[in-house]
């Protein structure tokens, strides 16, 4: 493939000794010292001899001398309509041009403690191969792109989709009135549209959350296990120590142990719908517990509804906030149902917290990008959104189904098997005691299957092995051979175990 040729910025020329004249031979002599010490690359297009004339502050036709002189010389090619540019065949040759020096590697230096901290952070969040089994990758049947495309174009036609100047810190109003009633309909959320914050997606709304809601020395609930992205969140906003991990069962978080280990808690960060990353809903008990708990104490629940469409068995639960409005902040994503590159959520706040999650939003990045806002508003009111969820709810189902059989014909249960969920794009695979889930996900991509270990999300000491399997977006076959290829990986990792 040709190599697409840039103006090159020529330092070296800056630097003209006008007292000792011939300034069109200096120029001459410091552009063959550019292209000799690679300043210049062979076939780059050198700037016009008018604008590199007026950054000299010389005649334009000095710079015309020059160039020909170094077109005569071979060092330069002149074509019209394509500007000069220095000879590509100065590499081929290897007339003139020294071989570029190494870089020296700059001595290792100890990083400052939260340099190092997010170092980490940005190793665990790494994105996986777009391969089995990632999470949410969406493509063919799973995928909006061609009705998604032809809307868009539609829309920054007629001019709304790429507006001027800065836009207000919520969102755009067509996507916040589109969301208000997506999430009144689907999701039984009690809100208007001016309490709808458009963020980038979940991680955003839990950054912000930890920001409005909690003090530097308030205790909050975190699920045991629970996403990385929350504990990350709240380890580097000061509340490593005030984290409470608060244990999970098979009815959801244990309402009654948190109120055991941290009673008084300012705000509980939880995912009642679809558990992250074990997947079963919040009981109605222990919502019901969970509430009263808030109510009494004047705590916050930031509601994380992770995967609520995505039910395959009887109907979803209705959210918390739907129930309790004034102690709930509720937080929902586009990018697992759409596609994550979308980068397009949302909070809902009460009224009262409406100024606070602005204003902090305003610090983060003023506001979001409006001109995906427009389309996605489009694409809700036209009704495109619930048809996308309804076809995609029943791909996964059966992507869900062959798989859950796949791995039980291929692994026996002493080393592994399924936690059994009715929703959601993604399976937790539970490994034998023993079986470091770290070695298997790195063993698992270089045989090409992206996998996430489970042990990084529970707290210190409470830890089991285990691994997070997507299956949204990729075809029956390419999941069973990755199947094989996995299964292999744990039988070897366990026996060596």
């Amino acid at each position: 493939m040709a190599r697409t040729a840039r103006v090159a910025q020529i330092p070296a020329i800056g630097k003209l000794d006008r007292a000792a004249g011939g300034l069109s031979r200096q120029v001459a002599q410091a552009l063959r010292e550019a292209v000799r010490k690679r300043e210049v690359e062979p076939g780059d297009t050198l700037p016009s001899t008018r604008l590199l004339a007026a950054s000299l502050g010389v005649s334009r036709g000095t710079v015309i001398d020059a160039y020909e002189q170094l077109i005569a010389e071979g060092f330069l090619e002149a074509s019209a309509g394509a500007g000069t540019r220095v000879a590509p065949a100065l590499t081929e040759a290897g007339q003139a041009v020294e071989p570029r020096a190494p870089q020296q590697r700059p001595a290792k230096r100890r990083l400052p403690e939260p340099a190092a901290a997010f170092a980490q952070i940005a190793r665990e969040f790494r994105p996986l191969p777009p391969v089995p089994f990632a999470v949410s990758v969406p493509v063919g049947l799973t995928a909006p792109a061609d009705i998604w495309r032809r809307l868009g174009n539609r829309v920054r036609a007629k001019g709304p989709g790429a507006p001027a100047g800065y836009a207000d810190p919520l969102g755009a109003l067509p996507l916040r009135d589109a969301i208000a009633g997506y999430v009144r309909k689907s999701r039984s959320v009690r809100c208007e549209p001016d309490q709808v914050i458009v963020t980038s997606g979940t991680q955003q709304g839990l950054f912000l959350a930890s920001q409005v809601l909690l003090a530097s020395r308030d205790e909050v609930w975190v699920e045991n296990p629970a996403y990385r992205g929350v504990t990350a969140v709240l380890e580097r906003t000061g509340h490593s120590e005030t984290m409470v991990r608060v244990p999970v069962d098979a009815e959801g978080i244990d309402v009654d142990a948190g109120i055991r280990m941290a009673p008084h808690a300012r705000a509980a960060f939880v995912t009642p719908s679809h558990q992250y990353p074990l997947g079963m809903p919040l009981s109605m008990a222990r919502r019901t517990a969970l509430l009263a708990w808030a109510r009494a104490n004047q705590a916050w629940i930031v509601e994380d509804d992770y995967d609520s469409e995505l039910r395959y068995q009887g109907h979803p639960f209705p959210s918390l906030q739907g129930v309790d409005p004034d102690h709930v902040v509720y937080l929902g994503t586009f990018s697992k149902i759409l596609f994550p590159s979308l980068r397009l959520g949302y909070a809902v706040v009460p009224d009262d917290l409406v100024d606070a999650f602005c204003g902090a939003r305003v610090l983060m990045d003023r506001h979001p990008p409006n001109a995906d806002q427009y389309v996605l508003a489009e694409f809700m009111a036209q009704g495109h959104l619930e048809r996308h969820v309804r076809k995609i709810r029943n791909v996964y189902a059966d992507y869900r189904a062959r798989l859950i059989e796949t791995i039980g014909a291929l692994l026996s249960d002493d080393v592994a098997w399924v936690e059994p969920g009715d929703q959601g794009m993604h399976l937790v695979l539970w490994l034998a005691r023993g079986i470091d889930d770290r070695k298997v996900a790195e063993l698992a991509a270089r045989e090409g299957v992206s996998v996430r270990p489970v042990s990084p999300m529970f707290a210190q000491r409470t830890a089991r092995p285990g691994l997070v399997l997507g299956f949204g977006g990729f075809g029956h076959a390419q999941m069973k051979a990755a199947a094989r290829r996995l299964a292999a990986v744990i039988d070897d990792v366990s026996t060596r175990s």
